[in-house]
Order: structure tokens, then C-alpha cells, then sequence
């Protein structure tokens, strides 16, 4: 039984019972609660009553009718109607049950949060984006560096390519199970190479969504969720939304529409695009078979031998921050073109085909109805979706349609953020905000690495002079 009325020392029975404190979850407190006895003005007595619980108020206000079960009913359809509810990104009126859902959204965010007793390896300037995305309720993120977390601690989060080796090693040794922690799929207006924060992220308990020596949370959804139609409607809303305004990664084409016509394909030479990626990536690590981008760009010419073939450097290699280039006479004996300027957008446009090894253009390459084909083993590979050369799991069975992947991959995985409010929202009101302009970070820092990044580009063509 819990009590929280003010008048309990009058009541027979109650004297010497303990009360909660003002600030307690009435969620937590009512469950698995027979009686609860509040004063008729405590919104306890609501959540006790849709909980299940058997209420007593104390006194007249605005829950005395909840002592008749019968109650419940009229006494929540006026409360709902008391109150006019605004959407918080966009300022629109909203119903009841959109507000509902939203609140509902944010309550299973928080308790996602609850058990992480802490997290590991997220750089100080990702934290003023991430942290609203991990925050629990209880106060700020636990972040650690090399410290252990109590005795009794079950769970950890961690960026795992940026966190300490041997207090992952200890952490393990200890029984504390390591979640990770990756950027999302739609993840900024510019680079994380350059320090823009994310805008979106992935926290799996299971392990990355790119190793396929696991099944991820991700591949449990692909492999074992029925997915509503409602979500499946959102999924082709939101494609669409995606290809039509020419967003990837890293945010917006800005010459999308203006050169739709010049990126039309053409209905000659079959026209491929091999994307490179970053050499010690761990999705290129663990997924991609123990190939490198120049044996990609080997296969892909073999596999496609009468095509015009376009190489996309991975824009944190032409960025100068990352492993992975090849020098163009080596590439252009297989490739008939090398592009660094092209967005990836403008460039799935132009093809017929991709040819990938763990990239996530492939799933973008999907959305707009190219042909994919992996070397390695994306998340998206072995879903019927793609032509795979790479070993794909034999546990990856079901067959999916796009909207599913789309689905599963973009609003039932991720986390994302509004870049205007800081308030954790779906991917409708980031790609918004993308598209209009809003989702934009600058600080000297990110200044400071494009900086580096020119520099580093500049010391490489000296080089190769």
C-alpha cells in the first residue's frame, strides 16, 4: 500500500506508514501496488487508478470520483480535455494522444537510460549532442574515463573505437556487459572526421550493427519484428522525403534539384559506382571480408567489366583525416572516373549500380532503386534486397521489403536529436531541419580540423609531386 496524503495521522489504520517523496516515478511506485491512499488533488491517484490500483482519495478535489472504479473513464476524459497540447518542434496544435505518444516516446528514451551504470570513449565535443540522447532522469550522463563503475553494475555503454582497451578488458573481467555506442544513418550537416557532433545515434546492447560475428539488435528486428503498418506508412513518407531532398549522412546536397537533369541516368554504358571507405573503419574491420578498397575497385571491374566505373573516395579520406586512399593512377586502371565532388546523393542519381563493401551508401543506393551489390557483409545484406558476394550469416532468413528495411534501419534503431530544441524526436523533424537549413554546427574546433584537414591534403600533393 502507498500512501501519500496529508491527512493519513486521521485515518485508522495508516498511522506510522511511510509516504513517497514529492519527487518519485508514480509509474514505479504504482506498479505491483494494491492500495493507494492520496489526497483527492494528488495526480497520484490517476496513475494509481490506470494502473490498476484500488485508490482511497482523502478529502474533495479533482480525483474524489475515482473512488468508484466505474469513474475512471469520465475522470481522464476530463482531464485530457482541460489542456491545449503544442507540438515543441513545430509549434502546431496537437491532439491528446499525439502528445501522449510523444511523452510516451521520450518516458521509454529515459528508462532505455536507467541501467547504464556508465559510458565510455564519447568525446567531449559529441557529448553536447549525445548526452541528451543517453540522459536517464536522474541527473547528467555517468561518462568515465578509465574508472570502473560501482560494484553491482551490470551495464556499460561505450564508443568502443575511442574508449581505453584495458578498462573494456577490466570491465568485462568484472561481469559488466558492454553495450556501443555508433553514430546514426542520418547523422549531421557535415563530417564527424571534423568534429561535428551527431545528430542521431545507435546504442546496441548486442554489439555493432556492422559486425556480423553477432546478430545485433538491428538484425533482430529484420529478422524477427512484425512491423505495423503505420510505421511501414512513415517508412515511404520518409524515403521519399530522403531522396526527393538529396539527404545522405552527412546532410544535404544543396545542388540537388539544380542538377537533377544533369544527374539523369543515361540509357547507354551501364554506369557503376564503387564507394570507398576509411582502411581501419571498424565496419570495413569487421564486416568487410578482409578486403580494402582496392581490391573493392578490382572486384567491382571484374564483376562488371563493360561498365563505366565511378570511384567515390570516402569523404574522411579526401578530408585528410583517415586511411584509406588510393592513388589515382592505381585506381584508374580499374575505375574510368574518379569523383571527389559529387555528393553521394547526386552521384546514386547518375548510377545504375553500386558496388560496396560495408558502406551505408548501399542502403542509400536502395532507397532510390539501384542495384547493390556487397562484397562485404552490411546490415542490409541477406534480406533479399541485394546481389551479396560476401559470406552473410546463414541466421539472416527473412525476406524484407524496402519500407521494412527502411523501417527497422532509420525510426526503429536509431536515436535521434532536434538540433533546434535539443529534445530527442523522430527522423521526420531532423531530416526538417536538415533541409531547412537548421541543423547545421560550427565552432572553432570544427574550423581548427577542416583546417588540418586542407593541410594534410596539401602535404600529400606535395608528396606526389
Amino acid at each position: 500500500m502507498l500512501d501519500r496524503s496529508v491527512t493519513r495521522g486521521r485515518i485508522a489504520g495508516l498511522e506510522g506508514l511511510p509516504s513517497l517523496p514529492a519527487n518519485c516515478d508514480p509509474w514505479t511506485a504504482c506498479a505491483g501496488t494494491h492500495l493507494v491512499v492520496a489526497d483527492a488533488d494528488d495526480e497520484l491517484l490517476l496513475v494509481a487508478a490506470l494502473s490498476g490500483c484500488r485508490v482511497e482519495p482523502v478529502g474533495d478535489g479533482r480525483f474524489a470520483a475515482l473512488a468508484d472504479p466505474g469513474a475512471l473513464e469520465d475522470v481522464v476524459s476530463a482531464e485530457l480535455s482541460r489542456w491545449t497540447y503544442r507540438d515543441p518542434f513545430g509549434g502546431a496544435t496537437l491532439g491528446a494522444v499525439q502528445a501522449i505518444d510523444l511523452l510516451a516516446g521520450w518516458r521509454t528514451l529515459i528508462d532505455a537510460n536507467r541501467d547504464v551504470a556508465a559510458v565510455y570513449g564519447i568525446a567531449r565535443w559529441k557529448r553536447i549532442t549525445a548526452d541528451n540522447l543517453l540522459w536517464d532522469g536522474s541527473g547528467p550522463v555517468r561518462h568515465a574515463d578509465k574508472a570502473l563503475p560501482p560494484a553491482g553494475a551490470s551495464l556499460a555503454l561505450a564508443w568502443i573505437a575511442r574508449s581505453d582497451a584495458d578498462t573494456l578488458r577490466a570491465l568485462e573481467a568484472s561481469g559488466v556487459h558492454i553495450g556501443e555506442i555508433e553514430d546514426g544513418m542520418i547523422r549531421s550537416t557535415g563530417l564527424g572526421a571534423n568534429c561535428v557532433p551527431p545528430l542521431s545515434i545507435v546504442v546496441d546492447a548486442r554489439g555493432p550493427h556492422f559486425d556480423p560475428a553477432q546478430a545485433s539488435e538491428l538484425e533482430i528486428i529484420l529478422q524477427s519484428a512484425t512491423i505495423p503498418e503505420a510505421v511501414l506508412q512513415r517508412a515511404a513518407a520518409l524515403r521519399e522525403r530522403l531522396v526527393s531532398g538529396g539527404i545522405s549522412k552527412y546532410g544535404q546536397d544543396s545542388t540537388h534539384r539544380q542538377n537533377a537533369e544533369k544527374n539523369a541516368r543515361s540509357a547507354g554504358r551501364k554506369l557503376v559506382l564503387v564507394t570507398g571507405q576509411v582502411g581501419d573503419d571498424r565496419s570495413v574491420l569487421r564486416g568487410g571480408g578482409g578486403l580494402d578498397n582496392m581490391e573493392l575497385l578490382r572486384r567491382a571491374r571484374a564483376q562488371e567489366p563493360g561498365a563505366t566505373i565511378v570511384f567515390k573516395p570516402h569523404p574522411d579520406v579526401e578530408a585528410g583525416h583517415r586511411k584509406g586512399r588510393i592513388p589515382d593512377p592505381i585506381a584508374l586502371e580499374f575505375a574510368d572516373e574518379i569523383d571527389r565532388t559529387s555528393s553521394i546523393a547526386a552521384l546514386l542519381d547518375r548510377v545504375d549500380a553500386v558496388h560496396v563493401l560495408t558502406s551505408l551508401a548501399g542502403f542509400e543506393a536502395l532507397m532510390r532503386g539501384r542495384e547493390v551489390v556487397t562484397h562485404g557483409v552490411p546490415f542490409y545484406a541477406g534480406w533479399g534486397l541485394t546481389r551479396d558476394l560476401g559470406a552473410v550469416p546463414a541466421r539472416r532468413t527473412r525476406r524484407r521489403s524496402l519500407d521494412e528495411l527502411v523501417a527497422a534501419t532509420l525510426i526503429l534503431y536509431p536515436r535521434y536529436l532536434d538540433p533546434v530544441t535539443r529534445l530527442p524526436c523522430g527522423p521526420e523533424t531532423l531530416v526538417d531541419r536538415i533541409a531547412g537549413g537548421q541543423a547545421e554546427v560550427r565552432s572553432p574546433l570544427i574550423r581548427l580540423r577542416e583546417a588540418q584537414g586542407r593541410l594534410n591534403r596539401l602535404i600529400e600533393w606535395i608528396a606526389r609531386r
